[in-house]
């Protein structure tokens, strides 16, 4: 860890806790700030702040008091999922109070080398998919950001010699000033969290700032085949490494003849990647970009790519029972998700799982993916509403109380040579605390089912 003194002596405000929270205040703590931590939780619900105020550092729980801001703060540390019109972040903000992120911080203190990814959809599998590569080729890649790990304390533990992998979100590039990855990839941009960040502009301006402050002396993988990405090459300083299924990039990746090239290099054939759908083809496509400006050895690419299982709960394998196959999408939570997920499969031999949280939508979007399905199990608050649409289709559908016996039944239903996919299509929230749990029953009654 790089020991600065930006924080040395001064009063910094970490407004909300979770694992980010958490980590920020020790290593601001250990550069010598004077920390004070602000989470909603009340003290006695709050074990994170309770450690940290054993460990010395000033807890004030229970509540976000305006008036804890006259303290004359230097910095705030912002929990990234608090939107910018919460009281305390405006009231920051008129004081003319600096707001950050906790991968700002990270970047300040990292030894390592940063690879970051963000994106709508796939940049989690694409982060993992670039971290085993690099790990696969002897080197040492950790993961960190929005995949769970949080970035200040990986990169407080890292060394100049290893690469942090890191997942940044919408939210925590919102909050950098001078974060700098000496590789960046946008996997995609679509609609999305425009609750929080007001529109689309704003939504794709935030996505954008990760190329920000990089260089010539750096590189920005861009997805070819989205016009938005495309248009946006010729706005960052950086060097454009694109990517396409959809056409020859001579500068990139691309898929030509079947096969998976690297400017003029074959690297393999699509059909050896081990996990089905044209998104997962683009996320190959972006981690192979980051593989090879590695100089990252094609053993190693195609090893990881011959046998990657996926991400838990994102489209993830979990093998076979009297030759039905079972994939586990629980992190499918809207529509999009699963018209992903569907790309990937024969509808002939696919059998769906689906339902979840009303949101009031309806599913007609869904109607060409689902065509010519073998059968649906849906469940949930919408299982209604995808039944209409399955029978509206004639696609055999059959109700369930929930994921569980939904997997015991699609099981019972299918035939040798299926495929049983649970992709929602659904929030959680109606019957589970969070799609995680989702897709762990759905994987304990999959270890629970005997052969045929």
């Amino acid at each position: 860890m790089k020991i600065i003194t930006n924080f040395e002596n001064k009063k910094v405000l970490v407004l909300g806790l979770a694992k980010s929270g958490e980590s920020a205040a020790r290593v601001l703590n250990q550069l010598g700030a004077i920390v004070t931590v602000n989470d909603g939780k009340p003290f006695d619900e709050n074990p994170a702040a309770q450690d940290l105020l054993a460990e010395g550092i000033k807890v004030v729980t229970g509540g976000h008091p305006l008036d804890l801001l006259e303290e004359d703060f230097a910095v705030m540390v912002k929990n990234p999922g608090i939107p910018y019109d919460n009281p305390m972040v405006e009231r920051a903000t008129a004081l003319n109070i600096p707001i950050i992120t906790e991968v700002e911080l990270a970047y300040l203190i990292s030894e390592s080398p940063i690879v970051g990814i963000t994106g709508t959809n796939g940049k989690t599998t694409t982060t993992t998919l670039i971290a085993d590569i690099l790990n696969a080729d002897g080197r040492v890649a950790k993961l960190s950001g929005n995949i769970g790990f949080p970035a200040s304390d990986v990169a407080s533990k890292s060394t100049v010699d290893e690469t942090l992998i890191m997942e940044l979100s919408s939210f925590q590039l919102m909050g950098i000033e001078t974060f700098r990855p000496k590789i960046a990839v946008i996997t995609n941009v679509f609609s999305a969290h425009l609750d929080y960040h007001g529109s689309q502009d704003n939504y794709e301006a935030a996505k954008w700032r990760i190329q920000e402050n990089m260089t010539a002396d750096d590189f920005l993988v861009l997805n070819f085949n989205q016009a938005k990405l495309r248009s946006k090459a010729g706005e960052t300083a950086a060097q454009v490494v694109p990517f396409s299924t959809t056409e020859i990039v001579e500068k990139g990746a691309y898929v030509a003849d079947g096969n998976i090239y690297f400017k003029t290099e074959k690297i393999m054939a699509v059909a050896d990647l081990s996990l089905p759908g044209e998104h997962n083809v683009e996320n190959a496509l972006a981690a192979i970009c980051v593989a090879k400006l590695s100089d990252v050895s094609n053993a190693a690419i195609v090893r990881v790519l011959t046998t990657f299982s996926g991400v838990k709960h994102r489209l993830q394998y979990l093998g076979q029972k009297s030759h039905i196959k079972f994939y586990n999408d629980s992190k499918a939570t809207n529509i999009l998700a699963t018209q992903k997920a569907l790309s990937g499969f024969d509808n002939h031999t696919l059998w769906l799982l689906a339902g979840g949280l009303d949101r009031g939508n309806g599913f007609d979007e869904l109607a060409v993916d689902v065509a010519d399905l073998k059968g649906m199990v849906v469940f949930g608050e919408t299982a209604s509403k995808l039944r209409a649409l399955a029978e509206s289709l004639e696609i055999p559908v059959f109700d369930s109380e929930n994921v569980a016996t939904a997997a015991r039944l699609a099981y019972d239903k299918a035939e040798s040579g299926d495929t049983v996919l649970l992709s929602p299509a659904n929030a959680s929230w109606d019957q589970y605390k969070t799609f995680e749990q989702r897709g762990d029953l759905f994987i304990d009654a999959f270890n629970g089912l005997e052969e045929k």
